[in-house]
């Protein structure tokens, strides 16, 4: 399988601030195509790097995506509910780890996406003939209905049209029977959060959760960053695991975000805890096209880049990992803007506000929000890029949550999402926002709960999401790969060039023969020097139970 490589070089005309106070340094790079795009007085080159894109003949479930750094480890091809055979889940007990956060809110917004595919995921199940037996933390927080696990099955009864019963196995450490089955067909378990074990991930709590289970389906991708008895422990006692609508759909959106087709490419970044967070930064520098700082963590970027900045808002131990995020985006060739004014309130006199220059804010006054300049700088590189991620709140040491900077950056966002942008909001306030300014968040990627995005942009394997049974990532049709797929098939595990394979093919017409090779690149090299037909499927390593990685699959004639 030939890789055809792609160079992809746009180059973006800015017309009205420099947002970094250092040279830009010019790389050169195989030209394929430019455009410019005029934005108020600055000139800004934008460089994309190099995408892999497979051929192959073979249909895909969907489409494989290698990005410009490699294979992402860290969000594998994992098996989902979709996928999975439906008459297996005929008479199965199915465990679902649900999201309280979506399906037990105070106020259930059943047009949303993420309600209506949390609560097919269950439908579904119901649907398909199994037992299936909810399970997750809930809060009054969220709804003060929430009182017990009686008042929940209520709840969820009224939402799916379906009787659910609560069942008390926890409480009373007494695993689940059979014979308690027979009374419905969707069961509830008490909340998760009243139970130590749960995040300690105690195995005989798990063991406990997954008594009479054979089927978990995790459909709760706002746990997935934490290590849970719930998700990862059950998984280790059933003997199928996979991931729910809900968390399927959600893993879609993450993986968009690494994803460096659409250029410019650019990152609207909020919150503060720039340290904590440096090694997602450079991960989104190394596919950005620019960084645009709107939160505490500016700050940070400005002492960087040599600015004067009060000591109050200096964070402690970030110096450092601001100065290698600087470096880091020089090197790429990435721009970094930073707010060029703010709006400050004075301490002594809270409802006093002035528009202070960024460099220039006085010792008694605080920054609460974006100023004009910034704001319109903002709107600058909006209205010029093709894809856009907005993580993290527009909030600064002593502002609320949403500001009106915050409410001007959403409807720049929902004005450009009309010109074929794709926009990827993350975090509970953007999203909150954005429906606001919008009344739907159709036109956008959606991911509400940020500190997963977090972790993912770190790069750090997220246990909710491996602790899933690998799947095959492709559809193959054997009777293309050979003459007569009914004949017995003989599997050489470890084929190495294929030459011992390829003789036992050429002296039994009577067999079929599958080999199999974690080294793709001496499957093609192989290929490339020899005049010897056979087919070549180079899939991604760790694929759990399917394959490994390569296979060379070769006639039986």
């Amino acid at each position: 399988m030939s890789p055809v490589l792609k160079t992809v070089q746009t180059t973006l005309s800015l017309n009205k601030l420099s947002s970094s106070n250092y040279p830009r340094k010019e790389k050169k790079l195989l030209q394929h195509g430019s455009c410019s795009f005029p934005i108020n007085n600055v000139q800004l080159s934008f460089r994309g790097g190099f995408e892999v894109v497979s051929n192959v003949n073979r249909s895909h479930k969907e489409k494989t995506c290698l990005y410009d750094e490699g294979e992402l480890e860290a969000l594998p091809h994992v098996q989902t509910l979709r996928e999975f055979p439906r008459e297996e889940l005929v008479a199965k007990v199915v465990m679902v780890r649900f999201d309280s956060t979506i399906l037990l809110g105070e106020k259930l917004d059943l047009s949303s996406q993420s309600a209506s595919k949390a609560l097919y995921t269950i439908k579904y199940l119901h649907e398909c003939g199994a037992k299936v037996i909810l399970m997750s933390e809930w809060s009054r927080k969220i709804n003060p209905k929430l009182l017990d696990a009686q008042a929940v099955a209520d709840i969820l009864s009224s939402v799916l049209q379906l009787n659910v019963i609560a069942l008390r196995c926890i409480s009373c450490k007494s695993p689940l029977r059979r014979e308690d089955l027979q009374k419905a067909d969707i069961f509830l378990l008490e909340n998760l959060s009243e139970y130590k074990e749960e995040v300690a991930n105690c195995s005989k709590f798990a063991e406990l959760l997954s008594s009479e289970v054979d089927i978990l389906v995790n459909d709760s991708f706002c746990q997935s960053h934490k290590v849970l008895a719930s998700t990862v422990g059950v998984a280790r006692f059933c003997y199928a695991s996979m991931a729910g609508f809900s968390f399927e759909e959600n893993l879609h959106q993450l993986k968009k975000i690494a994803k460096t087709k659409k250029k410019p490419y650019l990152a609207v970044i909020g919150g503060g805890n720039l340290k904590r967070n440096a090694a997602a930064l450079q991960f989104l520098a190394s596919r950005c096209d620019a960084l645009v700082f709107v939160g505490q963590m500016s700050f940070q970027i400005m002492r960087a880049l040599g600015h004067s900045i009060p000591t109050n808002l200096v964070e402690r131990d970030a110096h450092k990992a601001a100065l290698d995020i600087v470096q880091f985006a020089h090197d790429k060739n990435v721009l970094m803007s930073y707010p060029k004014d703010f709006w400050c309130t004075n301490q002594h006199l809270p409802t006093e506000l002035e528009v202070f220059p960024a460099h220039g804010v006085s010792a008694s006054w605080l920054p609460v929000d974006l100023g004009p300049r910034s704001l319109e700088e903002i709107y600058s590189l909006v209205t010029n890029s093709k894809k856009i991620i907005w993580i993290g709140p527009v909030k600064f040491s002593s502002s609320k949550p949403c500001t009106v900077g915050t409410s001007k950056l959403a409807q720049m966002l929902c004005k450009q999402s009309q010109c074929e942008c794709e926009i990827t909001i993350v975090g509970s306030t953007a999203c909150k926002v954005i429906k606001n300014e919008s009344n739907s968040l159709s036109s956008f990627n959606v991911l509400e709960n940020a500190s997963v995005v977090w972790e993912f942009l770190k790069e750090q394997k997220l246990p909710g999401v491996m602790s899933l049974d690998r799947a095959y990532p492709f559809e193959i049709d054997w009777s293309v790969a050979y003459h007569d797929a009914s004949l017995p098939l003989v599997v050489d595990i470890g084929s190495g060039n294929g030459l011992f394979i390829m003789g036992m093919a050429q002296n039994r017409k009577d067999l079929n023969f599958l080999g199999l090779e974690i080294n793709g690149k001496i499957l093609y090299w192989f290929k490339c020097n020899n005049d010897i037909p056979f087919h070549c499927l180079q899939l991604p390593r760790r694929i759990g139970s399917c394959f490994s990685s390569g296979g060379a699959c070769c006639k039986g004639r």
